[in-house]
C-alpha cells in the first residue's frame, strides 16, 4: 500500500474526529476553511465504505460545518467526494471535501453543474 498521507496524519493536524473518521484542513484549499473528512480505515472509493463508516463521515461533516460556521461565517457550502482519477481523485484514500462558499467568491458559481458541459443543457432560473 505504501505510505498513505491520510493514514499517517500528525495528531495536531486533526481539527475534529470520531471513532471512524478524522477531519483536517485541506493543504491546498479552494476557499478558507476547506476541510477534508477522512475515514480512519484505508480504502480508495466512497462506495467501499461500510454503513457505519458512511454514518460516521456524515456525523463528522456536520460537526465540521459547525466549526466552520463559527470561524468563517460562510454563505453556503459545497460538500462532495471524488471517486476515481477521471473524477479528480488525486489521493487513493477516500475523503470528503467540505468547502465553505462565500457570496462573490466565484464569478459564476454553480457547484457540480459547472464542472463540465452537461450532456443535456440545463439553465438555472436566473439564466433564462
Amino acid at each position: 500500500m505504501g505510505k498513505c498521507i491520510f493514514c499517517h496524519l500528525a495528531p495536531d493536524a486533526i481539527i475534529a474526529a470520531n471513532e471512524l473518521a478524522v477531519a483536517i484542513f485541506d493543504k491546498y484549499p479552494v476557499n478558507p476553511g476547506h476541510t477534508l473528512v477522512i475515514p480512519r480505515r484505508h480504502y480508495a472509493s466512497y462506495f467501499e465504505a461500510t454503513e457505519e463508516e458512511v454514518m460516521a463521515l456524515h456525523r463528522l461533516v456536520t460537526e465540521v460545518k459547525k466549526i466552520l460556521d463559527e470561524r468563517y461565517h460562510p454563505d453556503g457550502y459545497n460538500v462532495g467526494v471524488n471517486v476515481g482519477a477521471c473524477a479528480g481523485q488525486a489521493i487513493g484514500h477516500v475523503h470528503l471535501h467540505v468547502i465553505p462558499r462565500f457570496n462573490g467568491d466565484s464569478p459564476r458559481p454553480g457547484g457540480l453543474r459547472r464542472v463540465k458541459k452537461p450532456v443535456t443543457p440545463w439553465l438555472r432560473e436566473d439564466e433564462e
